[in-house]
């Protein structure tokens, strides 16, 4: 009897030491999936951003152009009332 019960016992240590590992594993494999996924997404918000900025940029630089091309067409207009 005493033999069974030391028997169950040590089944009962293993399968208690057996299901902390895995646990620890899924837990560890589920961390590693966060990070992977925060890396992922971190990386798509920066692609964003910056093309984002390149947009901003380009109707920058196409407003400032067309401010430039205004002002010229209006400094001739000025210049052809001065004569």
């Amino acid at each position: 009897m005493a033999s069974i019960k030391k028997s169950f016992e040590s089944l009962k240590g293993s399968s208690h030491s057996a299901a902390k590992g895995v646990t620890e594993t899924t837990v560890q494999a589920a961390q590693e999936a966060v990070q992977q996924v925060a890396e992922s997404s971190k990386e798509t918000v920066n692609t964003a951003a910056q093309d984002v900025s390149r947009q901003s940029q380009a109707a920058i630089g196409k407003a400032a152009d067309k401010a430039s091309d205004t002002i010229r067409v209006f400094g001739q207009q000025m210049e052809s009332r001065k004569e």
